[in-house]
C-alpha cells in the first residue's frame, strides 16, 4: 500500500467538494497508548481445533475453521480476524471497518504451503515453500499469501510450511481495500502458531514483514489493522514502526460517528455488466445527491479511485440520503448503489 497523503485519482478530481470537517481532527488532542492487543490471546484462549463446531461463534470464524479442515484434513492451529481499513481523507489518519478478513492457519514439517479459499474453489493449490528465488507458478488469488509466507519463512515463521484457509466478509465491489486487511490475518495466523503460547505475535516485526515482502500494498492501511481502536483514528507518522520497539506507543484521536449521533456509511456503486456506465461521473453525482440531502461530508476509503465513497451524515438524515441517492438513480435507469453501514472498530485479533 501506499502511504497516506493527500487524494489523487479520478473522484476526487470531479468531486472537489468533497472534504472531510467532521473528521478532520487537529484540534482533538492525540492520544499515546500502548499496543492495543499486546497483552496477546491470554493463556486460556480456546484452540483452533473446535472452532468450526463452536455454536457460539461468529459464522465467518466458524465457516473458515471447517473451510480449513474440509480442503486439508486438519482443524486450524489458529484462527485470526483482521478489520478493513480506511482513509479519513485528512493525511496520517486510518480507522478500522467492523467487517472483517478472517484466516485459519495450521503448520505443517514438510515444506509444503497449501492455499485455499471460498471466493476461489476450483483454485485451492499445494506449492513447494522456497526462500528463494522464481515463485512457483500460482492461480492468480494465491500469488500474494504466497509471497507472504515467503517472507514469514525467511523470518523463522514457518519454515516447515503452512496449511492456509482465508475468506473476508466482504468483496471487491464493496468497494473498501480488501488485500491489506487479508495481508494481516494471513500474518497474524501463521506467526501465532510460531509464536509462544499467551503470547501476542509480535505486530511491530510483522507490519515491517509485510512492507518489505509487498509493497505494492497500502502500508497505512495494514497499519490500521494492525493497531486500530473502537471508536478511535490511528494517527500515523512517516515510515513504517521502527524495529527495535516491540510494544510500540500508537497515537489515536477521537473518531466516533455513532457517539455523537452521526452515521458512517459506505456508499457503493453496483458493477456494471457492460463496462459503458461512466462510474467517476456516476460516484461524484451519487455524492451530490447524499450532500444536497443532509450528509455532511464524503471522501475515498483508499488511495486509488474506486467506486465507492465514505459517507458522514447526521442519523436523522440517513433515510432521506438513501432516498435521494435511490431515486436519481433509478430515474436514469441505474442500478441503486449499496449503502453498507460501517462501525469504527479495533484491531486484528485471536478469535481461536
Amino acid at each position: 500500500m501506499t502511504g497516506p497523503g493527500a487524494r489523487t485519482g479520478p473522484v476526487a478530481a470531479v468531486v472537489p467538494a468533497v472534504t472531510v470537517p467532521a473528521v478532520t481532527v487537529p484540534a482533538v488532542p492525540a492520544v499515546t497508548v500502548p499496543d492495543p492487543a499486546a497483552a496477546g490471546p491470554g493463556p486460556g484462549a480456546p484452540t483452533g481445533g473446535d472452532l468450526a463446531r463452536r455454536a457460539t461463534a461468529d459464522p465467518l470464524f466458524r465457516l473458515v475453521a471447517y473451510a480449513l479442515e474440509a480442503a486439508h484434513g486438519r482443524p486450524p492451529a489458529a484462527v485470526w480476524s483482521a478489520p478493513y481499513t480506511f482513509h479519513l481523507g485528512s493525511p496520517g489518519l486510518v480507522a478500522a471497518a467492523g467487517w472483517p478478513v478472517a484466516a485459519a492457519a495450521a503448520p505443517r514439517a514438510d515444506g509444503v504451503v497449501r492455499l485455499s479459499s471460498l471466493a476461489h474453489p476450483a483454485d485451492g493449490c499445494d506449492l513447494p515453500l522456497t526462500l528463494s528465488g522464481p515463485p512457483p507458478a500460482t492461480p492468480a488469488w494465491a500469488a500474494r499469501p504466497y509471497a507472504l509466507l515467503r517472507a514469514l519463512a525467511r523470518a523463522g515463521y514457518g519454515r516447515g510450511g503452512t496449511d492456509l484457509h482465508v475468506q473476508g466478509s466482504l468483496t471487491a465491489a464493496a468497494g473498501l481495500a480488501t488485500e491489506e486487511a487479508a495481508d494481516c490475518a494471513v500474518a497474524l495466523a501463521v506467526a501465532d502458531v510460531h509464536t509462544p503460547p499467551g503470547e501476542d505475535p509480535d505486530r511491530v516485526r510483522l507490519a515491517r514483514l509485510m512492507a518489505e515482502a509487498l509493497p505494492d500494498g497500502d502500508d497505512a492501511l495494514r497499519r490500521g489493522a494492525l493497531f486500530a481502536r473502537p471508536g478511535r483514528a490511528l494517527l500515523l507518522g512517516d515510515g513504517v514502526p521502527r524495529p527495535e520497539a516491540r510494544r510500540q506507543r500508537q497515537r489515536y484521536v477521537v473518531f466516533d460517528p455513532a457517539g455523537s449521533g452521526a452515521r458512517l456509511v459506505l456508499l457503493a456503486l453496483r458493477p456494471d455488466p457492460d463496462g459503458a456506465q461512466d462510474r467517476t461521473a456516476d460516484l461524484a453525482r451519487a455524492v451530490g445527491c447524499a450532500r444536497r440531502a443532509g450528509a455532511l461530508s464524503a471522501w475515498p476509503p483508499g488511495q486509488r479511485p474506486g467506486r465507492s465513497v465514505l459517507v458522514l451524515l447526521p442519523e436523522a438524515r440517513l433515510t432521506e440520503v438513501r432516498a435521494a441517492v435511490a431515486e436519481d438513480f433509478r430515474d436514469r435507469g441505474l442500478s441503486v448503489p449499496r449503502f453498507l453501514n460501517i462501525t469504527v472498530a479495533g484491531a486484528a485479533r485471536r478469535e481461536a
